[in-house]
């Protein structure tokens, strides 16, 4: 399901993430987008973005997000959030990540809107 507003996609995302759900993930990206992985290295577009959510989306982590504040000017957004990742390492201990997001997303021609930058793990 697509998000409809800025302030609506961190719920849509993390539903789409916590089902294990690829391809719902890559439909919230437009398909030049660019993720900052925690490395600081960047996935750009849709093959990367896969590969990149592949391996991690293995683990069945689990994610509860919030929206802490929306910059909207015209079709571009700006949002920060807060998360809580819960994954298990491979020997099977559980732990638990927290951090903040900056996202910019950008309104598509049907009125929908989907990421052009995800950091997850900015400041």
């Amino acid at each position: 399901m697509p998000a409809k507003s800025p302030d609506e996609m961190i719920r849509v995302w993390s539903e789409a993430f916590n089902g294990g759900d690829l391809e719902g993930i890559l439909s919230l990206y437009e398909p030049g987008a660019t993720l900052v992985q925690q490395s600081g290295a960047t996935a750009t577009g849709h093959a990367a973005l896969r590969q990149a959510f592949t391996g991690f989306l293995a683990g069945q982590p689990r994610i509860d997000a919030t929206t802490r504040k929306v910059v909207q000017v015209g079709d571009l957004a700006v949002t920060f959030g807060d998360w809580t990742l819960r994954v298990r390492d491979a020997d099977g201990t559980p732990r638990e990540v927290t951090g903040r997001s900056t996202e910019v997303l950008r309104r598509q021609t049907d009125g929908t809107w989907r990421y052009v930058i995800d950091d997850p793990f900015s400041a």
